[in-house]
């Protein structure tokens, strides 16, 4: 569906950055995506978002809009030593829209401005992406123009900003949870699948020896400790036909 007004285009990008429940879920694309969105959503000439894990960047994505996506990429990577998403992510506040120029004369974050002025940007913020009480990460605006802090103006961007990162944390949070899900409950079928061939080779060897189950898995767990190998793949060996030592 095509959305013509700005609250349609945000509610639609809500939804998108909350709809993380899938096996084919993408880090990058779904960056990507969002800062997208961004950028539509605030008519800023790029944005960008960084996750971040133990102080150190673990994902970017970049605007694509316009053929920016390297410009953005370049932004966020700039802020390794300082700048608005580490402030932002550091603190779990928003980063008000802060002048380039100004921000450089006055040596705040010297590689991240540099690089900014190359490109143009006059003006950044950031607001953390965040979920409770984790923090995943921050999201970046960069624009042509510094915003009138006299008016409201700037204030609603802040907030259309910091409802898109707080729905990329939403989306984040809900993906690993459904990731850990997926995870165990893979573990919990190859636990139960494994049971189930380890009884199945008991009994083949009960009945193959005429002897109780019990010695049969006796013989079956003194051959894996032999030949350090694990019950499983002994029971495994075992049911397509393999021998056992008997003891």
């Amino acid at each position: 569906m095509h959305h013509t007004t700005r609250e349609g285009r945000l509610a639609a990008a809500l939804v998108e950055a909350a709809d993380t429940l899938t096996e084919t879920f993408d880090t990058g694309d779904y960056l990507r995506r969002l800062a997208d969105h961004c950028v539509e959503l605030l008519s800023a000439r790029a944005a960008g978002i960084v996750l971040i894990d133990g102080g150190e960047a673990v994902a970017l994505g970049g605007s694509t809009c316009g053929g920016r996506e390297d410009m953005a990429l370049e932004l966020l990577a700039a802020q390794r030593d300082g700048g608005p998403c580490l402030e932002s992510y550091g603190s779990g506040r928003p980063v008000p829209p802060v002048s380039i120029g100004a921000a450089h004369a006055a040596a705040r974050w010297p590689e991240f401005t540099e690089r900014a002025l190359r490109y143009g940007v006059v003006a950044t913020f950031a607001v953390p992406v965040r979920r409770r009480g984790t923090r995943f990460g921050a999201l970046n605006v960069f624009a042509t123009a510094l915003p009138n802090c006299a008016s409201d103006s700037w204030r609603s961007e802040l907030v259309v900003a910091q409802a898109l990162a707080d729905a990329v944390g939403l989306g984040l949070e809900n993906h690993r949870a459904y990731a850990q899900s997926r995870s165990l409950a893979g573990q919990l079928q190859e636990a139960l699948s494994s049971r189930v061939r380890i009884e199945q080779a008991k009994g083949m060897l009960a009945e193959r020896w005429q002897v109780g189950t019990d010695e049969a898995f006796t013989a079956l767990r003194g051959h894996a400790r032999r030949r350090r190998m694990p019950l499983d793949r002994v029971a495994r060996a075992v049911i397509e036909g393999g021998p056992v030592d008997r003891l």
